[in-house]
């Protein structure tokens, strides 16, 4: 008996331990990122950027009638820093803008704003800023002549808006470093992306194009960010497709397909709760999207349940006609109210950033002729020898506003299966180099042993000739390796090459020799940043270009032999290397040597001659080198501080007014009276506004769908200018007019709930005096069906 009851207790007590074991099994799965230790401190944030709407000229297409008239979606500039533990560990901060690219005087003024507020703690070594090359927001932030020539200068607003932001959402992820881990992983997005220069591509050797099943790179890196408290807070990936689905044409300010990508993934992770409390983390939060999911939304929780009573909807909505416009005492905060108030936790940043991308477009149907629908000439991309009536097509053809979607969307559910399944913890030092390099002078020596030269800066005529993605004018082809007499004249009006210059730069035939071309100041960089940041097994190199798809191949793998061969034993096979392209500062185009001969529109755009590429390789394989080795590297030549030179002829806003008896916010054209919409409608009204230059609303919006709330009379804010069903359009009835209107369009969500409705406008007009006042306006109530 006693033996009996031994073995009982005996057994009891070994069983209620093996449960015991397995429970914490289980709980330490399930919450593990919160109970061990930290691998590094983690911060994120992000600001609104959204620039100048009205008069500014885009960055990117160069096409001189794309000016701002309005808003699709609002930009941002999202930030990440990763430091050691230790208190005087390293630390990196990345910033990824929704911008076209980064720009060296941006660089400048954000580093002297950092050091004055943190000292040496980011510098120019460990901060980059990238730009993911949208063609759809406000230009003029550049410190170069050619890149803002066709925004009539310098524009003091795009750039401090900028600037501005990049500093605010650095200090967010500083204020919001905390204990977290990271996770890496990749995979293919296959249909997001298409060679735009194919027969360029087909000049690389066969023998290294059969080592790659694409002739664009289809892979995806995310970075997953882990809060050991509130669990996951943000993502970053890296992926090479253009910022083109909208096109040369469009006049609204948007992040085209990227920013698209990243607005839905926060939305997406705000619908999921994220971040919350690691401890209320269900494994079923971290299931797959399923395709016939429809796009999140940020606002759902604060929508009411939809009404089953039509008739009673019916007749609410009659009861609230236009409001008129209104006076405010100040720019509005009530966007605020349908912005998530995360005030006691870190809110979820992702961001969608640009690799080498230099010869990849999101038309992925293919480039068609518009007069006959054929396709266009394969070598120049020409339609019966004109470059203007070629032109790609996104996969929502015709609707940009539609391709935009579909590329963003493709790239936003590759992230969350990315985000979703992201196993490989990112462990191992922060570590950074950084160097500034003559790139109009640099020698190189090749594999041969032979040792050539950069050149000065220089276009080609292929460069004015455009890409499929947004064609350019008058005679220009790609593939141009000799020019024409009557463009070679207009170019000596400015600057006639010199005989070494255009030995050079062969077999490109120069346009406009940019790198020689100094009045008023420098008309292109010769002076540029490379960087290397690392995060553990992650390697990311900052290039301050578009380097093409094989490019980028070669630099990723010189750069990987060399930390892999490393003596140092810091790096092995898995070690991820990404590009983040058009960092720090912009510099146009990098092909390789053979693509460079072919001299299409990237050929034309590689600024520094036919060794640019092997010049980059060379000096990322130094750099590569002393990061493994620990080795310092030289700073290099001073960059250039061109602020006081800049000029611009933009000119300022006037004056606002309305005709007499008309307020400012006053509705023009009204929603129908006694309306009522189904899900897909679109609802709009005009409003009698005001510039939009005259108040950016930065953290704001100008435009509004809000809901009436029966319950307590209120009308909530439901949709504003972060969303990308609604669109802000602003016009002038004629050209130099003070009197201008403002045309909100609400594209109805399949998911919006039955309710009444309406469209709300806010503005800040200029007096003669130059006051500034700010107004708002309601257009009558509609029903949603």
């Amino acid at each position: 008996m006693e033996s009996t009851a031994c073995f009982r207790r005996y057994t009891g007590g070994f069983l209620s331990s093996v449960w015991l074991i397995l429970l914490l099994a289980i709980f330490l799965q399930n919450c593990g990122t919160g109970l061990s230790d930290s691998s590094y401190l983690i911060g994120l944030g992000s600001y609104d950027i959204t620039g100048p709407a009205a008069d500014v000229n885009m960055m990117g297409y160069a096409n001189m009638e794309q000016t701002a008239s309005g808003v699709h979606f609002r930009l941002k500039a999202r930030a990440f820093i990763v430091a050691e533990p230790e208190s005087e560990g390293n630390r990196v901060v990345f910033v990824n803008l929704d911008a076209c690219m980064g720009s060296q005087l941006v660089t400048i003024k954000v580093l002297e704003r950092l050091k004055s507020r943190y000292g040496g703690l980011y510098n120019d070594k460990n901060v980059a800023i990238s730009g993911i090359h949208t063609h759809a927001g406000p230009g003029g932030y550049l410190q170069y002549v050619v890149y803002i020539v066709t925004s009539l200068g310098f524009v003091r607003q795009s750039f401090d808006v900028v600037v501005d932001g990049i500093e605010k959402s650095i200090i967010q992820a500083h204020e919001n470093l905390r204990p977290g881990k990271l996770f890496v992983n990749k995979g293919d997005l296959l249909d997001a992306g298409v060679n735009r220069s194919p027969s360029a591509y087909l000049n690389n050797p066969a023998s290294e194009r059969i080592q790659y099943k694409y002739n664009v790179d289809k892979e995806m890196t995310l970075l997953k960010f882990v809060d050991d408290e509130w669990g996951p807070v943000g993502s970053f990936n890296w992926f090479a497709t253009h910022g083109t689905s909208m096109s040369r044409t469009n006049s609204l300010i948007s992040g085209d397909n990227k920013g698209a990508a990243a607005r839905f993934m926060e939305d997406w992770a705000e619908q999921e709760g994220f971040p919350k409390v690691i401890e209320k983390i269900q494994a079923d939060a971290f299931e797959p999207r399923r395709e016939k999911d429809q796009l999140p939304r940020r606002v759902s929780s604060i929508i009411p349940k939809p009404h089953e009573d039509f008739d009673s909807l019916i007749k609410l909505a009659s009861s609230f006609g236009a409001s008129g416009g209104r006076r405010l005492t100040s720019s509005s905060s009530v966007v605020q109210q349908i912005r998530s108030s995360q005030q006691n936790k870190p809110k979820f940043v992702s961001a969608f950033c640009q690799s080498n991308c230099g010869d990849v477009s999101p038309n992925v149907l293919g480039a068609f002729c518009i007069d006959t629908g054929r396709p266009c000439d394969f070598n120049h991309s020409t339609c019966n020898g004109k470059n203007e009536l070629c032109y790609g097509r996104g996969p929502g053809y015709p609707d940009e506003f539609e391709s935009t979607r579909i590329i963003g969307d493709r790239q936003f559910n590759k992230a969350v299966d990315l985000f979703n399944t992201a196993t490989e913890q990112v462990e191992g030092k922060i570590d950074y180099r950084h160097t500034y390099l003559d790139f109009s002078q640099l020698e190189v020596t090749l594999p041969s042993k032979q040792v050539v030269k950069t050149c000065p800066a220089a276009m080609g005529f292929a460069f004015a000739a455009g890409t499929t993605d947004g064609p350019g004018a008058f005679d220009f082809q790609q593939g141009d390796e000799k020019g024409n007499p009557f463009w070679r004249l207009v170019r000596n009006l400015l600057k006639k090459p010199g005989k070494e210059q255009i030995a050079c730069q062969q077999p490109k035939p120069i346009l406009l020799d940019t790198g020689e071309m100094t009045e008023p100041y420098a008309w292109a960089p010769s002076i540029l940043p490379i960087q290397i940041l690392r995060i553990g097994q992650v390697v990311i190199l900052c290039v301050p270009g578009e380097f093409t798809t094989m490019a980028g191949r070669r630099l990723r793998n010189a750069v990987k032999t060399v930390l892999t061969s490393s003596s140092s034993g810091e790096f092995n096979d898995n070690v991820h290397v990404v590009i983040a392209g058009l960092s720090n500062t912009y510099s146009q185009y990098v092909t390789t040597f053979e693509e460079y001969q072919i001299q299409r529109y990237e050929g034309a755009s590689t600024l520094y001659g036919p060794h640019t590429h092997s010049a980059y390789i060379q000096e990322f394989k130094k750099l590569a080198s002393a990061l493994a080795g620990q080795h310092s590297v030289p700073s290099g030549p001073q960059v250039p501080d061109l602020l006081d030179k800049q000029i611009g002829l933009l000119p300022p806003v006037i004056m606002d007014a309305t005709p007499f008896g008309v307020k400012f916010g006053d509705v023009g054209a009204d929603v129908p009276e006694n309306s009522t919409f189904k899900r897909g409608g679109v609802v709009n009204a005009t409003f009698w506004s005001a510039c939009p230059r005259n108040d950016l609303f930065t953290e704001g919006t100008f435009s509004l769908v809000e809901i009436f709330k029966k319950s307590n009379k209120k009308w909530l804010p439901a949709y504003d200018d972060d969303d990308f069903c609604l669109r802000f359009k602003w016009s002038r009835p004629r050209q130099l007019s003070s009197y201008s209107h403002a045309t909100i369009e609400w594209r109805i969500p399949e998911d919006a709930p039955s309710g009444v409705y309406r469209l709300r406008h806010f503005g800040a007009s200029k007096s003669l005096f130059g006051s500034i006042s700010h107004f708002t306006g309601t257009s009558r109530a509609f029903v949603v069906l």
